[in-house]
Protein backbone atom coordinates (compact mmCIF):
# COMPACT_ATOMS: atom_id res chain seq x y z
CA UNK A 1 0.00 0.00 0.00
CA UNK A 2 2.72 2.81 1.14
CA UNK A 3 5.42 1.25 -1.19
CA UNK A 4 7.38 4.22 -3.30
CA UNK A 5 5.08 6.83 -0.93
CA UNK A 6 7.50 9.69 0.36
CA UNK A 7 7.48 10.10 4.55
CA UNK A 8 8.78 13.09 5.82
CA UNK A 9 9.83 13.44 9.55
CA UNK A 10 10.54 16.95 11.19
CA UNK A 11 11.82 16.75 14.48
CA UNK A 12 13.37 13.71 14.56
CA UNK A 13 14.98 12.24 17.61
CA UNK A 14 16.06 9.35 19.15
CA UNK A 15 12.68 8.11 20.16
CA UNK A 16 9.18 8.40 18.60
CA UNK A 17 10.79 10.09 15.26
CA UNK A 18 13.34 7.45 14.47
CA UNK A 19 10.55 5.21 15.33
CA UNK A 20 8.39 6.51 12.43
CA UNK A 21 10.94 6.90 10.40
CA UNK A 22 11.75 3.00 10.81
CA UNK A 23 8.55 2.06 10.12
CA UNK A 24 8.02 4.13 7.42
CA UNK A 25 11.12 2.98 5.70
CA UNK A 26 9.70 -0.74 6.34
CA UNK A 27 6.78 -0.20 4.76
CA UNK A 28 8.77 0.67 1.66
CA UNK A 29 8.34 4.23 1.61
CA UNK A 30 11.01 6.96 0.87
CA UNK A 31 11.99 8.83 4.35
CA UNK A 32 13.06 11.94 4.14
CA UNK A 33 14.32 12.77 7.99
CA UNK A 34 15.15 16.30 9.21
CA UNK A 35 16.11 17.93 12.56
CA UNK A 36 18.38 20.91 13.68
CA UNK A 37 20.88 19.11 14.19
CA UNK A 38 23.36 17.68 11.58
CA UNK A 39 25.46 15.39 13.55
CA UNK A 40 22.65 13.71 15.72
CA UNK A 41 20.62 13.15 12.08
CA UNK A 42 23.52 11.58 10.33
CA UNK A 43 23.81 9.41 12.90
CA UNK A 44 19.92 8.54 13.28
CA UNK A 45 20.02 8.17 9.28
CA UNK A 46 22.20 5.21 9.82
CA UNK A 47 19.34 3.15 11.74
CA UNK A 48 16.71 3.91 9.46
CA UNK A 49 17.15 0.73 6.57
CA UNK A 50 15.55 1.78 3.47
CA UNK A 51 16.11 2.26 -0.29
CA UNK A 52 15.96 6.25 -0.08
CA UNK A 53 16.24 7.85 3.12
CA UNK A 54 17.95 11.27 3.15
CA UNK A 55 18.45 13.51 5.49
CA UNK A 56 18.36 17.19 6.11
CA UNK A 57 18.72 19.13 8.89
CA UNK A 58 16.61 22.21 9.18
CA UNK A 59 15.14 24.16 11.44
CA UNK A 60 11.73 24.36 11.79
CA UNK A 61 11.42 27.80 13.35
CA UNK A 62 13.00 29.24 10.20
CA UNK A 63 10.48 30.21 7.24
CA UNK A 64 12.88 30.25 4.39
CA UNK A 65 15.05 26.76 6.30
CA UNK A 66 11.51 25.23 5.96
CA UNK A 67 10.37 26.17 2.71
CA UNK A 68 14.12 25.30 1.41
CA UNK A 69 13.59 21.74 3.21
CA UNK A 70 10.63 21.59 1.09
CA UNK A 71 12.32 22.55 -2.06
CA UNK A 72 14.74 19.96 -1.42
CA UNK A 73 12.69 17.06 -0.62
CA UNK A 74 10.89 17.74 -3.66
CA UNK A 75 13.91 17.74 -6.47
CA UNK A 76 15.37 14.55 -4.08
CA UNK A 77 12.38 12.45 -3.73
CA UNK A 78 8.89 14.00 -5.18
CA UNK A 79 6.00 15.48 -3.10
CA UNK A 80 5.24 14.22 0.20
CA UNK A 81 2.06 11.33 0.84
CA UNK A 82 3.10 11.57 4.55
CA UNK A 83 4.67 14.39 6.86
CA UNK A 84 4.99 14.52 10.77
CA UNK A 85 5.77 17.43 12.89
CA UNK A 86 7.38 16.30 15.66
CA UNK A 87 9.34 18.77 16.73
CA UNK A 88 9.10 20.02 20.81
CA UNK A 89 10.91 21.81 23.39
CA UNK A 90 10.26 22.04 27.07
CA UNK A 91 11.70 23.61 29.89
CA UNK A 92 9.76 22.87 33.36
CA UNK A 93 9.57 26.35 35.99
CA UNK A 94 7.72 28.06 37.30
CA UNK A 95 5.74 31.03 35.69
CA UNK A 96 7.07 33.84 37.68
CA UNK A 97 10.62 32.93 36.22
CA UNK A 98 9.89 31.84 32.92
CA UNK A 99 12.19 34.31 30.76
CA UNK A 100 9.94 35.40 28.06
CA UNK A 101 12.90 34.81 25.10
CA UNK A 102 12.62 30.72 26.85
CA UNK A 103 8.70 31.09 26.18
CA UNK A 104 8.76 32.41 22.82
CA UNK A 105 11.53 29.81 21.81
CA UNK A 106 9.47 26.97 23.07
CA UNK A 107 6.31 28.28 21.73
CA UNK A 108 8.49 28.37 18.27
CA UNK A 109 9.15 24.85 18.30
CA UNK A 110 6.30 23.74 19.60
CA UNK A 111 3.53 25.42 17.58
CA UNK A 112 4.73 28.36 14.63
CA UNK A 113 7.22 25.38 13.56
CA UNK A 114 4.34 23.13 13.04
CA UNK A 115 2.54 25.84 11.49
CA UNK A 116 5.64 26.46 8.65
CA UNK A 117 5.90 22.63 7.78
CA UNK A 118 2.21 22.53 7.45
CA UNK A 119 1.63 24.62 5.32
CA UNK A 120 4.68 23.72 3.17
CA UNK A 121 3.63 19.76 3.15
CA UNK A 122 -0.12 21.38 2.42
CA UNK A 123 0.49 23.44 -0.75
CA UNK A 124 2.06 20.46 -2.55
CA UNK A 125 0.03 17.77 -0.86
CA UNK A 126 -3.43 20.19 -2.39
CA UNK A 127 -2.23 20.37 -5.94
CA UNK A 128 -2.10 16.14 -6.30
CA UNK A 129 -5.38 16.34 -4.02
CA UNK A 130 -4.49 13.53 -1.54
CA UNK A 131 -1.66 13.47 1.33
CA UNK A 132 -1.66 13.41 5.61
CA UNK A 133 0.02 15.89 8.22
CA UNK A 134 0.35 14.62 11.38
CA UNK A 135 1.15 16.82 14.21
CA UNK A 136 2.59 14.88 17.28
CA UNK A 137 0.67 16.54 20.42
CA UNK A 138 1.12 15.83 24.01
CA UNK A 139 -1.08 15.66 27.81
CA UNK A 140 -0.12 19.88 27.99
CA UNK A 141 -2.46 19.98 24.75
CA UNK A 142 -5.37 19.43 26.97
CA UNK A 143 -4.84 21.07 30.26
CA UNK A 144 -2.38 23.20 31.65
CA UNK A 145 -0.20 22.01 34.50
CA UNK A 146 1.15 24.01 36.91
CA UNK A 147 5.26 25.02 35.75
CA UNK A 148 4.02 24.22 32.43
CA UNK A 149 3.28 27.18 30.88
CA UNK A 150 5.75 27.23 27.81
CA UNK A 151 4.80 24.07 26.42
CA UNK A 152 1.22 23.66 27.36
CA UNK A 153 0.97 26.98 25.06
CA UNK A 154 2.45 25.62 22.14
CA UNK A 155 0.67 22.49 22.33
CA UNK A 156 -2.59 23.85 22.94
CA UNK A 157 -1.77 26.52 20.12
CA UNK A 158 -0.82 23.39 17.93
CA UNK A 159 -3.93 21.14 18.55
CA UNK A 160 -6.10 24.19 17.62
CA UNK A 161 -4.03 24.42 13.93
CA UNK A 162 -4.41 21.33 13.45
CA UNK A 163 -9.02 20.91 13.48
CA UNK A 164 -8.40 24.54 11.88
CA UNK A 165 -6.20 23.02 9.08
CA UNK A 166 -8.32 19.28 9.39
CA UNK A 167 -12.12 21.60 8.44
CA UNK A 168 -10.30 23.58 5.53
CA UNK A 169 -8.12 21.08 3.98
CA UNK A 170 -9.71 17.88 4.30
CA UNK A 171 -12.69 18.91 1.70
CA UNK A 172 -9.33 18.41 -0.49
CA UNK A 173 -8.37 14.92 0.16
CA UNK A 174 -5.84 16.31 2.52
CA UNK A 175 -6.05 14.02 6.62
CA UNK A 176 -4.52 16.14 9.21
CA UNK A 177 -4.65 14.59 12.77
CA UNK A 178 -3.34 14.52 16.16
CA UNK A 179 -1.77 12.17 18.01
CA UNK A 180 -1.80 13.27 21.81
CA UNK A 181 1.13 11.07 23.78
CA UNK A 182 -0.30 11.32 27.37
CA UNK A 183 2.49 9.85 29.37
CA UNK A 184 6.60 9.86 28.96
CA UNK A 185 8.16 8.42 25.94
CA UNK A 186 10.61 5.05 26.95
CA UNK A 187 14.00 6.21 26.68
CA UNK A 188 17.51 4.80 28.22
CA UNK A 189 17.48 8.45 30.70
CA UNK A 190 13.90 7.00 32.07
CA UNK A 191 14.01 3.20 32.47
CA UNK A 192 14.15 4.06 36.64
CA UNK A 193 10.67 5.05 36.05
CA UNK A 194 10.43 0.97 34.89
CA UNK A 195 11.60 0.39 38.37
CA UNK A 196 9.69 2.65 40.75
CA UNK A 197 6.23 2.26 38.43
CA UNK A 198 6.10 -1.23 36.71
CA UNK A 199 6.33 -2.23 33.38
CA UNK A 200 3.95 -0.33 31.72
CA UNK A 201 4.94 2.80 32.89
CA UNK A 202 6.13 3.88 29.63
CA UNK A 203 4.83 4.54 26.01
CA UNK A 204 7.16 2.30 23.53
CA UNK A 205 8.06 4.80 20.53
CA UNK A 206 7.89 1.88 18.09
CA UNK A 207 3.98 1.14 19.11
CA UNK A 208 2.98 4.99 18.88
CA UNK A 209 4.51 4.92 15.33
CA UNK A 210 2.44 2.11 14.63
CA UNK A 211 -0.34 4.85 15.12
CA UNK A 212 0.93 6.97 12.48
CA UNK A 213 0.80 5.01 10.09
CA UNK A 214 -2.29 3.02 10.91
CA UNK A 215 -3.77 7.16 10.38
CA UNK A 216 -1.86 7.75 6.93
CA UNK A 217 -3.50 4.29 5.42
CA UNK A 218 -6.94 5.24 6.87
CA UNK A 219 -9.87 5.65 4.25
CA UNK A 220 -11.01 8.76 3.79
CA UNK A 221 -14.93 8.02 4.28
CA UNK A 222 -13.06 7.04 8.75
CA UNK A 223 -10.65 9.27 8.98
CA UNK A 224 -9.44 10.17 12.55
CA UNK A 225 -8.49 13.73 13.25
CA UNK A 226 -7.57 13.32 16.69
CA UNK A 227 -6.36 9.85 18.80
CA UNK A 228 -4.60 9.49 22.04
CA UNK A 229 -2.00 6.99 23.13
CA UNK A 230 -0.92 6.30 27.06
CA UNK A 231 0.22 3.24 28.73
CA UNK A 232 -2.83 1.74 31.36
CA UNK A 233 -1.41 3.18 34.58
CA UNK A 234 -1.74 7.06 33.42
CA UNK A 235 -4.34 8.75 35.21
CA UNK A 236 -6.75 10.34 32.65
Amino acid sequence: MNQGQIAVIVGVGPGLGLSVGKLCAAAGMKVALSARTADRLDAMKGEVSGDVVNAYPCDATDPAAVAALFDAIDNDLGTPDLVVYNAGGFGRTSVLDTAPEDFERYWKIGCFGGFLVGQQAARRMVDKGAGTIIFTGATAAMRGGANFSNISSPKFALRSLSQSMARELGPQGIHIAHVIVDGQIESEERMHMVEERGPDSLLKPDEIADNYLYIHNQPRSAWTQEVDVRPWIEKF
